[in-house]
């Protein structure tokens, strides 16, 4: 390791993005198609990341170390830059022979912040996936992988180019399709059934597009009360997941 002070960088691409905080880089570490160019760390904190040997490691202080990523990102310690991952493809995802699968599809959903939440439910309610479109998400990102902590590295996150397609697809390959919106009449442990379900959500405020829906096998909402006008997108899959999940 060497340790100097940290003058310029440059900045984070989404050919070579950088991901940060502890568990983030951990999981990067440990995930064998992930390919780790370099990395910067506190000393405490390099005391006990498993860097590789041949990886270049430079020791850092807290100021240097934030001037790696954006303004107040909460690093913890640890900086690294990344190749992305390999492409996700949804025919491969789909293959999976499970008899039972949960896929989450996300219309426009834009804030990494809330795409990373996602991941990190997808992970803990054990869905095989996500589905975005490819214009309108995130790339891979610190935040994203931040906000995942760690399931970025875990769950396969398939980008297509027509949503509506893909869900044909996905309604091919024996997924009953949920639409989640506010507006509709079923509530979704009414909807539920099927053993392979595909979660549909939209992006906040617009909600899920009129050509998303028709693509939906049903639209259900969540059962929350007049108190709150709905949910923050990541907290409804959160809960959608789990009521799939033990249905």
């Amino acid at each position: 390791m060497s340790r100097r002070k940290i003058s310029h960088q440059g900045r984070a691409t989404p050919q070579r993005p950088r991901l940060w905080g502890k568990h983030a880089v951990a999981a990067a570490l440990d995930n064998p198609e992930r390919k780790v160019l370099r990395a910067w760390a506190s000393r405490e904190t390099a005391a006990f990341m498993q860097f590789p040997k041949d990886l270049p490691v430079t020791l850092a202080e807290a100021p240097d170390l934030g001037r790696l990523v954006p303004h107040d990102a909460p690093h913890q310690g640890v900086v690294i830059e990344v190749e992305p991952l390999e492409e996700a493809w949804l025919d491969e995802l789909l293959g999976n022979p499970a008899d039972r699968a949960m896929l989450l599809v996300l219309d426009q959903v834009t804030d990494p912040h809330n795409v990373g939440a996602i991941l990190r439910s997808a992970a803990a309610f054990g869905a095989i996936g996500i589905v975005t479109q490819d214009r309108h998400s995130p790339p891979e990102s610190g935040t994203v992988a931040k906000a995942a902590s760690g399931a970025l590295e875990r769950v396969p996150w398939v980008r297509v180019v027509n949503l509506a397609r893909a869900l044909e697809e996905i309604g091919k390959a024996g997924f009953w399709r949920i639409g989640l919106t506010g507006d509709a009449e079923t509530e979704l442990a009414q909807a539920l059934g099927p053993d392979k379900i595909a979660l549909v959500l939209g992006a906040e405020g617009a909600g899920l597009r009129p050509n998303t829906r028709e693509h939906c096998d049903a639209l259900a909402r969540l059962p929350i009360t007049d108190v709150v006008e709905s949910l923050n997108v990541s907290n409804a899959a959160a809960v959608a997941l789990y009521a799939a999940a033990i249905a």
